[in-house]
């Protein structure tokens, strides 16, 4: 596996760990529609939480969530539709993203609760 792979595992595998602990129920991770991925869903409260996990070994170039672009944000709104559609879900959704910095060992992990919201068009 390529080594930025790995590092994206094992942010994923992180950020569900940090949610397991602040309360969170993992429902799913890497859920697939077409070519679309959700990296976790979750629910927390009242709400399903749709999260996109990014992980850098350094914030040189900018913060992890940055990457989170607006296409990005197009295809897990996407993907979220469907999930829910096909999941007959009856919840408010909430996107979050985790942004993780893994650098020499140490992790630095920024949760950002509703990071953007759905719009129309």
């Amino acid at each position: 596996m390529a080594e930025h792979n790995e590092l994206g595992e094992s942010g994923e595998k992180l950020a569900q760990k940090f949610l397991k602990e602040k309360g969170y129920e993992i429902v799913a991770t890497n859920w697939r529609f077409g070519s679309d991925e959700i990296d976790i869903i979750a629910k927390h409260n009242r709400f399903l939480v749709i999260v996109e996990v990014k992980t850098r070994s350094t914030n040189v170039f900018g913060e992890p969530e940055v990457a989170v672009t607006k296409q990005k944000q197009r295809f897990l709104i996407r993907a979220t539709q469907n999930y829910i559609s096909q999941n007959n879900i009856d919840e408010e959704t909430r996107f979050d993203i985790i942004a993780i910095v893994s650098k020499n060992g140490k992790n630095t992990i920024h949760h950002i609760e509703d990071a953007f919201y759905p719009t129309i068009g």
